[in-house]
């Protein structure tokens, strides 16, 4: 059960709350700049199945204690056996990644510091990532030896072209907000100390769209490279009717005509 206050105890790596239907995910290892380990990815997979389970989040906020947004995986913890390490945390990350892009509500990815390797793979994962100034983003994975997981590869290709994508990732350049902005990596920048604030805005301003229309855009959104033209008009005019069944599109429809602000309740 998603807890209704943020909890107060530093010993969990991940904290999970709820803000009316606003609910935040925020990794909890700040000293290790929220590297993961199999204790935040375990935490971090019951937090997306509690969300997959709730209709009534309206958003989700992603984020990271400290210094940092995600530095990637823990290291030390790979390094007396890369085989299982590797492979327990990616056991509990990749179904929690697919469940966390799979929601009817909008992610935002809130990110400061440091996006790199799983944790650059995570933000693009969400359906927006809103960033601070300074904060850095790099693939990091070649450095390593190793190709990508957490879902990079698939969000780099989908979000900057495949040309793009393939320099990011071959020449490992680590890039600044700005220029992660410009190439549509992410979609805003902001000053540091305001992107608390910012990203509450954004997300009190999706928490106040009608979630099921959302949910299907974001389906829309989602699915529109694995279909041709007219798969793509099929699912529209499915999805479409599918929400001109619901009082939030009487009452949007309403709202419209009054000239006043609708009020969606989700169903």
């Amino acid at each position: 059960m998603i807890p209704n206050t943020r909890p107060t105890s530093a010993d969990s790596p991940v904290l999970f709350w709820r803000d009316a239907g606003v609910a935040h995910i925020r990794f909890n290892r700040p000293t290790a700049l929220n590297a993961i380990d199999l204790a935040m990815a375990e935490s971090f997979h019951q937090a997306c199945r509690e969300l997959a389970s709730d209709d009534s989040v309206r958003v989700v906020v992603l984020s990271g204690e400290g210094r940092a947004f995600m530095a990637g995986g823990d290291l030390p913890s790979m390094q007396a056996d890369p085989v299982g390490g590797s492979g327990a945390l990616i056991a509990q990350m990749h179904p929690a990644i697919e469940l966390l892009a799979g929601l009817r509500a909008p992610v935002i990815a809130s990110v400061h510091g440091a996006a790199a390797g799983g944790g650059l793979g995570l933000a693009l994962a969400c359906d927006l990532v809103i960033a601070a100034h300074g904060t850095r983003f790099n693939l990091a994975y070649p450095r390593l030896g190793t190709s990508s997981d957490c879902s990079t590869s698939w969000g780099l290709v989908r979000w900057v072209g495949l040309r793009k994508a393939m320099e990011i990732a071959l020449l490992n350049d680590t890039l600044d907000a700005d220029e992660a902005l410009r190439i549509g990596l992410i979609n805003r920048v902001v000053a540091a100390d305001e992107l608390t604030a910012q990203t509450a805005l954004l997300a009190q301003r999706l928490e106040r769209s009608a979630p099921i229309a959302l949910g299907n855009l974001k389906q829309l959104m989602r699915q529109c490279d694995q279909n041709d033209l007219h798969a793509q008009l099929e699912l529209e005019a499915r999805l479409f009717r599918q929400c001109a069944q619901t009082a939030d599109f009487a009452e949007g429809l309403d709202a419209f005509l009054g000239k006043r602000e609708a009020k969606f309740q989700g169903r």
